[in-house]
């Protein structure tokens, strides 16, 4: 049986594939193309981050990544329409796999012995690097650059996740908290147009 941790990355991945397919089928790709930025949007985070850290990425031992992105780009071709109608769709999928992939990435670093602020870096990577490399192959100005707040929501999922863990929570209730920190973080953000300050060049 998939342990709680797992289909969280199973979620997160059929989550951040979605979007990374229906950014790909507004800019008009085929199939094989959107199934690529799908794939490599749900699992490029993560990748980066069991490089630096030493381990075998996930989806080069477990199928499951592919049959997850597979199972996304069949949801997005039937109901492709529907959610073409749904402005908030890729908002919200993004968003979920935002979430889901920064608490996987600070679990993994912290049961693998790293400090609290590896950790946090190593979640914000898991739950931002795939949508840079999805928005540089479609085009885009990666949402981490811009002033919409997005990698920093990792940060500040990361910490609550931390912080739980220090007052001795169960796992699980690190998970449901990091995790909520983010996913409330980015939604109240973009509905109360937060952000952080854009520098600007001296003149």
């Amino acid at each position: 049986m998939p342990t709680f941790v797992q289909i969280l990355d199973f979620i997160g991945t059929f989550a951040f594939a979605i979007s990374g397919i229906r950014l790909a089928s507004a800019k008009r790709f085929d199939w094989f193309g959107a199934y690529v930025v799908g794939f490599v949007t749900a699992i490029g985070g993560g990748t980066i981050r069991d490089v630096l850290l030493d381990v075998t990425p996930g989806w080069m031992v477990n199928p499951v990544y592919l049959i997850c992105t597979g199972l996304a780009l069949i949801w997005v071709i039937l109901f492709g329409k529907s959610l073409i109608h749904l402005h908030n769709t890729f908002f919200i999928f993004d968003t979920i796999g935002l979430a889901l992939f920064t608490v996987v990435g600070v679990g993994k670093s912290l049961a693998m012995g790293y400090p609290f602020w590896v950790a946090i870096i190593m979640g914000s990577i898991t739950g931002a690097a795939g949508g840079v490399i999805r928005d540089v192959l479609i085009n885009e100005i990666p949402l981490i650059f811009r002033k919409e707040i997005y990698a920093m929501a990792c940060v500040l999922g990361g910490t609550a996740y931390w912080v739980g863990a220090v007052v001795g929570l169960e796992s699980y209730a690190c998970q449901l908290i990091g995790g909520a920190t983010v996913f409330l973080t980015r939604i109240l953000a973009v509905k109360y147009k937060i952000g952080l300050p854009l520098l600007s060049k001296n003149e």
